[in-house]
Parts: C-alpha cells; structure tokens; sequence
C-alpha cells in the first residue's frame, strides 16, 4: 500500500554506494565521534559488485553502550589499523558514486570530520541519499514506527520481509551487515514499484560478494 509515496526511490541510479559505519559513540562536548568500522557496499546494475568492511583504530575510547551495540571492544580496537593508512581505498569507492546512507545525517558528518581532521581529501561525489529520511512519507502512511529521523533499519525490514542479517548475528549492529541490509531494503522497495531486484546470497553465514 501507498507505494506512490516511495516515488523517490525509483529515482535513484541503478549504480550506487551503501555506506554505514559504527563508531565509538555519539557526539558529545568532545565533538563527533570516532570510526571503528565502516562498510560499503557497491551495487552496479542493481547487482551488488562489493561488499567490504574497514576496521579502524579510534582515537577515543569506545564507550559502554556503542560496544553494546557492535560488540567491539576498546582492546579488539587497537590492533586495528588508522583511518589514514585506509583512506584512499575508501575514497576510490566513493569516488563520482551517489552514497546512500541509512541516517546519513549522522555518519555522513562523522565521514567528513575524519577526513579533515586528518588533513585528507574527500573525493568528488554524485550526491549522498538519506534512506532513512526519503523513507517517511510511507512509514507514516503505513503507520510503522518513525521517530524524528525516520524509521529504522529493522522496521523496514520487517515491514517489507527481507532477511534481517542483524537477527543473524544475534542482533549485534556491523558496518557490512548494515551496508548490506540497507541495499537488500532498497532493492526490496525498488520491487515494490516495479524496479527489478537483485538476489542476496548467503556462505557459511556470512553475506560475501
């Protein structure tokens, strides 16, 4: 039902980014927060190309409840590798690309503070697409639950029956799940209104492209 209000979506470009990160906490008096990992995955002609997760080293400490919510610990984090070292491997993947981003308003900003914090250059982009946002308009309609951001990943999952890789993982949030399951939602609307959908393939439980 009310399908017309997802007309946005039919506009996107049937090659796009799926970026997600998970980070050392919320911003606070300190600033935004750090990195701990970032996942992007790559649809190209409505097939996914790529899927890859960046580990990164914070520099802050992880607190209590973000660690509740990935699961990596301040002690996991430091054998990572530094948001410098991984940059340019990032950047070839957003390089001219439209990113998607479920909640964009919060991990694009943290994206940008790190790139400028550490003196580097964000590559030209098509454009960043909120999800979250472009998603209101049907979630009100459908009376799903919608907070001021819009309505969350596993709400649209369950509503629109994809695969929920986060119940996969015991409910524990990971950047590559999360890039993953914002395409397979995507895809899932793009279904809905008649824009053809690609398939997600499973291997020893993992999602791997």
């Amino acid at each position: 039902m009310y399908k017309e209000m997802l007309w946005i979506f039919t506009q996107l470009p049937d090659d796009y980014i799926v970026l997600d990160t998970e980070t050392s906490g919320l911003p606070d008096e300190n600033g935004l927060p750090d990195i701990v990992t970032l996942g992007i995955t790559v649809v190209s002609h409505r097939e996914i190309a790529a899927s890859v997760e960046f580990q990164i080293r914070p520099q802050k400490s992880i607190a209590a409840q973000a660690q509740s919510i990935h699961g990596i610990t301040n002690e996991q984090a430091a054998a990572f590798e530094s948001f410098e070292s991984q940059w340019q491997p990032i950047a070839d993947y957003l390089k001219g690309q439209l990113i998607i981003i479920h909640n964009a308003s919060f991990d694009w900003p943290v994206l940008l503070d790190h790139v400028d914090r550490y003196g580097l250059k964000m590559p030209a982009v098509h454009g960043v697409f909120c999800s979250q946002k472009a998603a209101i308009p049907w979630a009100q309609s459908m009376n799903l639950p919608c907070s001021h951001r819009g309505p969350s990943l596993d709400t649209l999952t369950e509503a629109l029956h994809v695969e929920n890789f986060r119940a996969d993982n015991a409910g524990i949030h990971g950047a590559l799940n999360d890039c993953l399951q914002t395409a397979q939602v995507i895809e899932a609307i793009n279904g809905m209104t008649n824009k053809r959908s690609f398939p997600l393939v499973r291997r020893g439980g993992r999602t791997i492209w």
